[in-house]
């Protein structure tokens, strides 16, 4: 089953029309469900849901150009969660063990571990950072999910494999073994759909394409969590672990809507509402671009399987 033919899109559409004409239109906060995004302007209004997630009537502005980190992008390995087919997007589970990795995910964690080191080594092949007095540290941000968590903590026990580990030694590089846990990272809010079957992405998918504002289902929207990812990124660049030295690289351990969001948001793409068909996989980890020649070739929007 492809979502991506016209006739389907509209049709999901056309139920999402109807669910709310069976429930009400009117959205817990200010602003309605299907209002359009405005064009950005010198501010954006922002409120918090009682779901806790932002609601806003515009895209952030973009990411400034020049950033001191470099940024790279670590989706978790298959969870639980991912092998029920559900949707698992509840802030309760920030503080909860529920959908947390199977060993089919914490083996692809620690495998990411080596795609990392490909990237880092090509980063520092661009940026010419050979010399000691030059090197950098590798920090792990993570979501406050398990999954995500447990992913980041598989990738670095990758790292030290003996194989990985003599890899570190001649690429120069210092690995910072804690975690560093971010909320910004969290997996995107999915309100009313939230533990539903995972076909259910096709009720809120084809909307964010032609709306980034919507909040569909009490969704949290493409903006809203742009909005966040902007802050986090902002946050990151003047904390005082990244002052010295010329930047470090920025593992960001987190979940595939956020993480997709984040790609085409960064790369400056005019709708990030598309970004679904630049899916992750378990386990992948890629660079975050800052422009569209960075992003890999778009595919289908299709139906996530389960088991992903």
């Amino acid at each position: 089953m492809v979502y991506s033919s016209l006739p389907l899109i509209l049709g999901m559409m056309l139920i999402v029309l109807q669910e709310h004409i069976t429930t009400g239109f009117m959205p817990k906060t200010t602003y309605n469900r299907f209002k359009p995004c405005i064009i950005m302007g010198e501010s954006q209004n922002k409120e918090v849901s009682e779901d806790g997630v932002y609601i806003v009537d515009s895209m952030p502005k973009p990411l400034p150009t020049k950033l001191r980190n470099s940024y790279f992008l670590l989706r978790h390995g298959q969870s639980w969660g991912n092998v029920a087919g559900v949707i698992s997007s509840a802030r309760a589970l920030a503080t909860s063990e529920k959908h947390s990795l199977t060993p089919l995910g914490y083996e692809q964690g620690k495998d990411s571990a080596a795609d990392l080191l490909k990237l880092l080594e090509l980063s520092q092949k661009e940026e010419k950072i050979a010399d000691e007095k030059n090197a950098k540290s590798v920090y792990f941000y993570s979501s406050p999910f398990s999954r995500a968590r447990q992913t980041a903590l598989a990738c670095l026990d990758g790292i030290c494999d003996e194989v990985n580990n003599k890899k570190v030694q001649n690429l120069n590089i210092k690995i910072q073994k804690e975690l560093v846990i971010e909320d910004g990272l969290m997996e995107r809010y999915f309100g009313r759909l939230d533990d539903a079957e995972i076909h259910t992405y096709a009720y809120v998918w084809p909307v964010d394409m032609v709306d980034e504002c919507h909040t569909a289902f009490d969704v949290e929207s493409v903006a809203a969590v742009s909005t966040r990812l902007r802050e986090l990124i902002l946050k990151i660049e003047s904390s005082d672990l990244h002052k010295d030295g010329e930047g470090d690289f920025i593992v960001m351990a987190s979940h595939a809507d956020v993480l997709q969001i984040m790609q085409l948001y960064a790369a400056g793409v005019n709708n990030v509402g598309k970004f679904s068909s630049y899916r992750f996989g378990n386990g992948e980890v890629r660079e975050m671009g800052r422009s569209p020649s960075t992003l890999p070739d778009p595919s289908p929007l299709e139906p996530p399987k389960i088991g992903t």
